[in-house]
């Protein structure tokens, strides 16, 4: 476990940083397909798409396509050009209200055969709003056949700590994310689905293993728990087990990874503090049973979006994770040696704006979704290529 209080803005050794500094030049982003030279020499930026409503999740078609959610409740289609789709139609009800609305989107394993795309969105209920599941065919401009296969449970009120993404794992199980709903009691509790990392099959069942199938009182589909408000989550290209991240409070921002069973400490153990007090949460930042962050961050960044970059675009940052700062409008990559974090570098600050999502695409390249009235989706390109 290791903190942030250190790092490499420039991503170049200390006495060269200023000189990197003098060199970045800015460009109007003012259109798609316009660049901008962030890193002179090394590394640009290419807009893509723009004039998406507060994007928030990303999935590549087999097409090179582009699937984009809108927060307020809209699922588009990205051309190849950077044209942006009408609103699909045949989406479940959502509920946009403070962080909740249209959340993330993945497609299924088998995309090719069966066309079936996955959202998570906020949806209202008899006791409140919740995060739910659904999955329809994508046929034209619409989903079909759309059908609900998943709803945490209690809903409750207010407009906080929905999570969530979607990651399928290679057995076909599927990873949800979910936050404690701004109820932090909730996310201890292992007969609420509040505050945890859910696993389910394609059609919303429960996995047989489980860690708490056949416990009672308590909902078989939790994975793991004790998790704040978990925005980003990724399979680990080596282990194939589930990394993610969740918001802390006041700091402690916390870098995991979901293991069956597992308890993360929230609201007993933090290493973030009480807003505007900054005063302790629960017991502190450690308590027997309940698993040490692999790496956390104070201040905090605001975590969203996260990818593991394996391809050859970048071959210097094969194996690395990068991740989206909403708060710092920046991008930052973790160097790994093994679960331990080595480095960290900051990157693209205020160039784009805050940070939602991060993919990597088909060819190679890192995706970047701006949440923002009028976001864009970006390119993260190496001018050598």
């Amino acid at each position: 476990m290791q903190s942030s209080n250190s790092f490499s803005f420039c991503g170049l050794p200390v006495s060269h940083c200023l000189l990197a500094a003098l060199l970045v030049v800015i460009a109007p982003l003012s259109t798609a397909g316009e660049i901008a030279k962030i890193e002179a020499g090394s590394v640009r930026v290419h807009i893509v798409a723009r004039g998406l409503e507060h994007p928030w999740g990303l999935a590549f078609l087999p097409d090179g396509r582009m699937l984009v959610t809108e927060r307020p409740g809209r699922l588009r289609i990205v051309e190849h050009d950077g044209s942006v789709s009408p609103p699909l139609s045949g989406l479940p009800e959502i509920a946009a209200q403070g962080q909740g609305g249209l959340l993330d989107v993945a497609l299924h394993p088998g995309f090719e055969d069966n066309g079936l795309i996955y959202l998570t969105y906020a949806a209202k209920g008899r006791s409140g709003v919740g995060t739910e599941v659904a999955r329809g065919r994508l046929e034209g401009n619409a989903l079909v056949a759309t059908e609900v296969i998943f709803r945490a449970m209690p809903k409750g009120r207010g407009g906080r700590h929905f999570g969530s993404r979607l990651v399928f794992q290679p057995d076909g199980s599927l990873f949800v994310t979910l936050g404690d709903r701004g109820e932090r009691p909730r996310a201890q509790r292992l007969d609420d689905h509040a505050g945890s990392v859910i696993r389910i099959d394609e059609k919303g069942g429960v996995p047989p293993d489980n860690p708490f199938v056949g416990r009672r009182d308590v909902k078989p589909e939790i994975f793991s728990y004790g998790n704040r408000n978990v925005q980003g989550a990724a399979t680990h290209p080596v282990t194939g087990e589930l990394w993610a991240h969740e918001h802390g409070p006041q700091g402690g921002d916390e870098l995991n990874v979901i293991r069956a069973g597992v308890n993360y400490g929230w609201p007993v153990i933090t290493y973030g503090v009480n807003y505007g007090l900054g005063t302790r949460i629960g017991e502190g930042t450690h308590n027997e049973g309940m698993a040490q962050p692999l790496h956390h961050w104070i201040p905090s960044i605001a975590p969203s979006g996260m990818a593991f970059y394996t391809a050859d675009r970048f071959p210097e940052w094969q194996g690395n994770l990068f991740i989206g700062s909403l708060k710092f409008r920046q991008l930052v990559r973790l160097e790994l040696r093994g679960e331990r974090v080595i480095h960290e570098e900051r990157m693209l600050k205020d160039v784009l704006g805050r940070i939602r999502d991060v993919r990597q695409g088909p060819d190679g390249y890192l995706y970047l979704l701006v949440d923002d009235p009028d976001g864009v989706i970006a390119r993260l390109e190496s001018v050598a290529n």
